[in-house]
């Protein structure tokens, strides 16, 4: 796969093709990188594509992903065990490699999402900050620190002005960022591409203190609903430093106002 000008849809890019039962190929896309390594929430749609595959239900419920090895774009392979089957949900495991090396291992919850559904309690949720997307900063192709961020040429990420003072030199030490993602050429979210918006977002330490790589440890995802049309509204928020690990943990609500995903995951990171 080469870079393009026009950047293909996110189901044309997380495709897999099965080659024997509970087997498939891919192709990781350069163009879905940050300083030349696949995003991993990227990585875990193609995971979660496979494992949808070999369920007999529709939508990844839940994914829990551990990065042992970052691949490079190009062909990669993904093995699947499906470690029950239910009535309403199966657990599918999922691994990736490259080259023979095992690169992520996921188990994901596959079940079926009704459209009809509302949510019955809210109020253990965070607030949206009700903010403008028309002014809101979009982030370049290249990163503060002069990394360059291949992804963003693709996707349409902008960080609410109120937040985006890390970009000029001047974080405002609350660790948290607020903005909209919108996939290339509009292309509706569905629960896969929801795996990809809950790691979309730079690091919320950028808010805190401008850092290299920020590599994602382990992901776990929880897909909540079928989200509306539109661009999705996005919160990352760090929890705690501490080791040279941080956590962080992500809303996602769709153009309704809906949560329709959120994640936490553990990264490692050197700060001071």
């Amino acid at each position: 796969m080469s870079h393009s000008n026009e950047p293909e849809t996110f189901t044309a890019v997380s495709q897999v093709v099965r080659t024997s039962p509970g087997r498939f190929d891919t192709v990781i896309s350069p163009d879905w990188t940050i300083a030349g390594k696949p995003n991993g929430g990227y990585l875990l749609a193609i995971l979660g594509r496979a494992a949808t595959d070999v369920s007999v239900h529709d939508h990844v419920l839940a994914a829990s992903a551990h990065y042992l090895h970052s691949p490079d774009p190009g062909p990669a392979s993904i093995e699947t065990e499906v470690l029950r089957m239910g009535r309403s949900a199966s657990q599918v495991r999922a691994r990736l490699t490259q080259d023979g090396k095992p690169c992520i291992e996921a188990i994901t919850t596959i079940g079926t999402l009704d459209a009809d559904t509302k949510p019955y309690w809210t109020e253990g949720l965070p607030t949206p900050a009700v903010r403008d997307r028309a002014s809101a900063v979009r982030l370049p192709g290249t990163n503060p620190s002069g990394v360059r961020v291949s992804i963003m040429g693709q996707v349409d990420l902008r960080i609410d002005q109120e937040d985006a003072g890390f970009g000029i030199g001047k974080p405002r030490g609350v660790g948290e960022l607020n903005g909209w993602l919108e996939l290339p050429g509009g292309e509706a979210f569905d629960p896969l591409a929801l795996l990809y918006a809950v790691d979309a977002f730079p690091p919320a330490t950028f808010d805190i203190e401008l850092t290299g790589w920020v590599p994602t440890l382990e992901l776990t995802a929880y897909v909540r609903a079928l989200p509306a049309p539109g661009p999705v509204r996005v919160q990352q928020k760090a929890q705690l430093i501490d080791a040279q690990k941080v956590d962080e943990a992500c809303f996602v609500w769709d153009s309704t106002g809906r949560l329709v995903a959120q994640a936490t995951q553990l990264a490692g990171i050197r700060l001071g």
